[in-house]
């Protein structure tokens, strides 16, 4: 550790990560925060020494150390297999089959470590007609139905950005899994592979919607449903400035507060039944004309401290400041950047930002002595190429 924090639940878990792009490094930022020592391994042509000692910009890199390896060259996985050998877990995003052909492959580590947790993370998963192929986020939760779901009615689906897959489908079900697979360890089972695929975790994630539509609640078309924008009093709303609040107040006595508090409806509009899905497109456009009548935050200021469900949408530079958030310290600033705290919270283990963003290659010297390499040995795997 670099100064003195909290140890976090994970402490004295070490995570070899192969450096990649999205889920993958959210999962192995997700372990670092909770504790764990988290070597990235890097590319060496991503390497450049003068960077070294300022924070690299992607955040979702941070906690770690990086070493830069050259997993093409032999010696380069013999370097990573020496790493393997004191870990505890193993982070891949590749293709299936990657790993393998690399000589990294789980037969490969679990040779030298056969208590190692093997996470991989794809979008296809490991087999089926697919798993070869390129993909992304907008893909995965496209065959998974939850594209379908997201949009207003009659129009087209909305990308929701890549969280859904990528990070709540993928990075945070390996992190899980890995979690899962090492406490199996910790009581006695040997070491396993975790396969995490976005299309998998994403289904998991829409469970509730498949049992709302058996029980007749929920319908396929989008956009008319309870928790898809089609209720008026689960729904975003523009206000007298162009900014928007968003609108929750789903049980009867929120909504009465809400109701209450704002002075609903405006002379000329009805206070419909709201449990009538017909009357929803005029309690929506009644809605809509009362909101239109302040600002954003003329609104969030009357209605906040109540029960009445309703928050401002703010932006991602305003996020940070708001008071409750500011409070929790849902945001923190380190290195000049500010950044979302680790979570969850823990009473007796605390999480914290252990280490900035590491450059590439930045901790290679310091990995490998700890590793038991010698001066000599180092200083020919760098003149070899194997690492950078």
């Amino acid at each position: 550790m670099t100064e003195d924090v909290p140890a976090g639940p994970l402490a004295g878990v070490r995570v070899i990560e192969l450096a990649g792009i999205g889920p993958g490094p959210f999962t192995a930022m997700m372990l670092a925060d909770l504790g764990a020592d988290v070597v990235r391994v890097d590319r060496v042509t991503d390497v450049d020494p003068s960077a070294f000692g300022s924070p690299h910009p992607d955040l979702l890199n941070r906690g770690r150390r990086s070493i830069a390896v050259d997993l093409k060259s032999p010696d380069g996985r013999d370097v990573v297999l020496a790493l393997v050998a004191g870990a505890d877990a193993l982070i891949e995003g590749f293709r299936p089959g990657v790993t393998e052909r690399l000589g990294l492959g789980p037969a490969d580590c679990h040779a030298v470590n056969p208590r190692l947790v093997y996470g991989r993370m794809t979008g296809w998963g490991q087999d089926g007609p697919a798993a070869p192929y390129a993909g992304h986020d907008i893909g995965y939760v496209a065959l998974t139905g939850a594209l379908h779901g997201v949009g207003r009615a009659g129009e087209r689906p909305v990308p929701p950005m890549n969280l859904l897959g990528d990070f709540g489908g993928g990075g945070m079900m390996l992190a899980l899994g890995l979690v899962s697979a090492l406490y199996a360890v910790r009581g006695g089972a040997p070491g396993q592979v975790v396969d995490a695929a976005i299309v998998d975790g994403v289904s998991v994630l829409s469970t509730q919607i498949h049992a709302l539509r058996r029980q007749g609640m929920w319908q396929d078309p989008r956009g008319v449903n309870l928790l898809d924008g089609g209720a008026p009093f689960y729904d975003t709303y523009e206000c007298a400035d162009g900014r928007h609040v968003a609108v929750g107040a789903l049980e009867q006595r929120f909504y009465d507060e809400l109701v209450r508090r704002t002075g609903f409806p405006l002379p000329g509009d009805e206070a419909l039944d709201r449990t009538d899905p017909a009357n929803w497109p005029a309690l929506r456009q009644a809605w809509a004309r009362l909101f239109r009548t302040r600002t954003r935050d003329e609104w969030a200021a009357l209605l906040a401290d109540s029960d009445a469900c309703v928050a401002p949408v703010l932006d991602w530079a305003e996020a940070p400041a708001h008071p409750h958030l500011a409070a929790r310290g849902t945001f923190v600033e380190r290195d000049g950047a500010t950044q979302p705290a680790p979570a969850p919270r823990f009473s007796g283990t605390p999480t914290a930002l252990r280490r900035p963003p590491p450059q590439p290659g930045e901790h290679t010297d310091e990995l490998l002595a700890g590793a038991g390499f010698d001066t000599d040995r180092i200083a020919a795997l760098r003149t070899s190429g194997a690492i950078a």
